[in-house]
């Protein structure tokens, strides 16, 4: 990656505020936000800056809640609210990393059950290591779960 997640937010954050896009900037300076507080609770284990994969974990956990709040708007007509935090997503989104298709996705849970030489539902953990370890950024882990379940026969 050529320029780190926190350069991207700085710079989207200047356009933005260039461009006059409140929303957007609202949304960016709320990742930023959210970033120093992730920095400040892991300074105690001495990490003055989280890398780029926690960046992304905690990006992955913002879109999540907003996707639940969208539910919650939804079962509660609020229309106006939905909108707002699907703008929201859409913002967080841009600086995750391109997920991987279904199909992909099945070839890497193949691989990994493969690779792992697990046996049965009982090694799902050696195989999800597996995948974190190689796709950590482009995999939804949450999605792969109940792949490698049924790949193992689960």
């Amino acid at each position: 990656m050529a320029e780190d997640l926190r350069t991207r937010f700085t710079a989207e954050m200047k356009s933005s505020m260039l461009a006059k896009t409140a929303d957007r900037t609202s949304t960016i300076r709320m990742i930023m936000a959210k970033l120093k507080d992730v920095d400040i609770n892991a300074r105690p284990s001495g990490v003055e800056k989280v890398p780029d994969e926690q960046i992304i974990a905690m990006l992955r956990g913002m879109a999540k809640s907003r996707r639940e709040s969208v539910d919650l708007y939804r079962q509660g007509n609020r229309p106006e609210l939905v909108a707002k935090e699907e703008a929201e997503i859409a913002v967080i989104e841009e600086f995750l990393p391109q997920q991987m298709s279904e199909a992909d996705m099945q070839a890497a849970v193949t691989a990994a059950v493969a690779e792992s030489g697990a046996a049965s539902v009982k090694d799902m953990g050696k195989v999800m290591a597996v995948l974190k370890a190689k796709f950590a950024a482009s995999l939804d882990m949450g999605k792969a779960g109940p792949m490698v379940k049924a790949a193992l026969g689960g």
